[in-house]
C-alpha cells in the first residue's frame, strides 16, 4: 500500500489485514470501494498517531525536558533535587537578593518572586532565562551574565520556596504567646465569665503541659473538633451537642446533634440509630439544642485580640 514504512508492527499488520477484507467485500460492493480504501487509510492515520508518542523537548533555558521541579509548580511539585536547590540558592542570593530579598519575597525595589506568575509557570528558566540575562532596564532591573545550567538551578530554588510557602503542613508558626498573663486571668474570672463553666485547678489543672500554645490558643478559641478521613493529630473529640425533637403529636426523641439547618434536623440516639426530620414539611416540628460549646462561639464576637493574647499567655501559666 506504500504506507507500511515507519509504522509500529501492529499498525502495519491491522492495515495489511484490513485491506484484505475491505477489498473483497468491495469486489462484492460494486461502488464502495473508493470509500473502503478511504476509510482504511483514516483508520491507519489514527492508529499511527496514537501509538507514535511524541519526543519530550527541553526548555530553551537549558533545563532538562520534564520530571521534578523543573517542571514548575503550576505543573505538579515532583521530586525536588537538593544539590540543585542549595546551588540556586548560592546563586540567588549572590545576584538577586539585593533588589529581591533573602527569602525572595520581595525587597528594595524588587517583586515578591514567589508570588510571581512568570515564576509560577517557569520551566528549568525558559520564563526567567530572558529576563535575567536581558534585564528590565525600564524597571531598573539590569543584564545578569548567567549560565542555563545557573539559571535553572535559580528557577529549582525558587519553585522550592514556593513549596514551602504554600504547604502548610510544613509552615512554622512563631511564638504566638506575647499577652499579659495577669490580664488574662482578670478577664478569665471577669468579662469572660470563663470560671463558670471551667476551673484552673480542675478540668484546666495542667492544661498547657498536654497541649502547646498554638494547639491550645485553637483549642480555646475553637473547641469543636472537626476531624476527616487521614487527618494527622485530631485530638479528643469535643462534646456534642444534644438536641430534643418534639413532633406535632407530642412525641419527643433526643440525642446526639448530627445535622440541623432551615431545612431539616438528625441526630443520633442513645442507640446509635439515625433519625431526621424535614423541618419545611413538618408544621410545628419542635427543635431544642443544647450546645455545651455555644459560649465559645459568643465569646469570637466578643474577643478583641488583646483578650485572646492575654487568655493565652493565662492558660499557658497553667501547668
Amino acid at each position: 500500500m506504500g504506507l507500511e514504512h515507519g509504522m509500529p508492527r501492529g499498525v502495519v499488520d491491522i492495515l495489511i489485514c484490513t485491506q484484505g477484507i475491505a477489498q473483497r467485500w468491495a469486489r462484492s460492493k460494486h461502488g464502495f470501494h473508493s470509500n473502503l480504501s478511504l476509510l482504511v487509510l483514516g483508520a491507519g492515520a489514527v492508529n499511527l498517531g496514537a501509538q507514535t508518542p511524541r519526543r519530550p523537548q527541553g526548555p530553551p533555558g537549558g533545563g532538562p525536558p520534564g520530571g521534578g521541579m523543573r517542571a514548575g509548580p503550576a505543573a505538579g511539585y515532583g521530586t525536588r533535587d537538593p544539590a540543585a536547590i542549595e546551588r540556586g540558592k548560592k546563586e540567588y542570593v549572590a545576584a538577586c537578593a539585593f533588589c529581591h530579598g533573602t527569602s525572595a519575597t520581595g525587597g528594595q525595589g524588587g517583586p515578591d518572586l514567589i508570588r510571581s506568575v512568570l515564576v509560577l509557570h517557569d520551566r528549568g528558566g525558559d520564563q526567567i532565562g530572558p529576563v535575567i540575562l536581558n534585564g528590565r532596564p525600564d524597571k531598573g532591573m539590569p543584564k545578569l551574565t548567567m549560565t542555563p545550567a545557573q539559571i535553572s538551578d535559580i528557577s529549582t530554588f525558587l519553585h522550592e520556596r514556593m513549596l514551602e510557602k504554600s504547604n502548610r503542613r510544613t509552615y512554622k508558626i512563631q511564638d504566638v504567646v506575647t499577652g499579659d498573663a495577669k490580664a488574662g486571668q482578670a478577664y478569665f474570672n471577669g468579662a469572660g465569665k470563663c470560671y463558670t463553666c471551667h476551673s484552673p485547678t480542675g478540668d484546666l489543672g495542667g492544661v498547657a503541659k498536654k497541649y502547646d500554645p498554638v494547639t491550645l490558643q485553637s483549642r480555646f478559641l475553637y473547641p469543636r473538633t472537626r476531624t476527616f478521613p487521614g487527618m494527622p493529630n485530631p485530638g479528643p473529640p469535643s462534646k456534642p451537642a444534644l438536641v430534643t425533637v418534639t413532633e406535632p403529636s407530642g412525641k419527643a426523641l433526643s440525642g446526639a446533634l448530627a445535622h440541623l439547618d432551615d431545612f431539616s434536623v438528625s441526630l443520633r440516639d442513645s442507640a446509635g440509630e439515625y433519625h431526621s426530620w424535614r423541618r419545611d414539611l413538618i408544621p410545628g416540628l419542635k427543635v431544642d439544642v443544647k450546645d455545651p460549646l455555644a459560649v465559645h462561639v459568643e465569646l469570637l464576637d466578643q474577643y478583641t485580640d488583646r483578650d485572646m493574647h492575654n487568655m493565652l499567655a493565662y492558660l499557658e501559666t497553667l501547668k
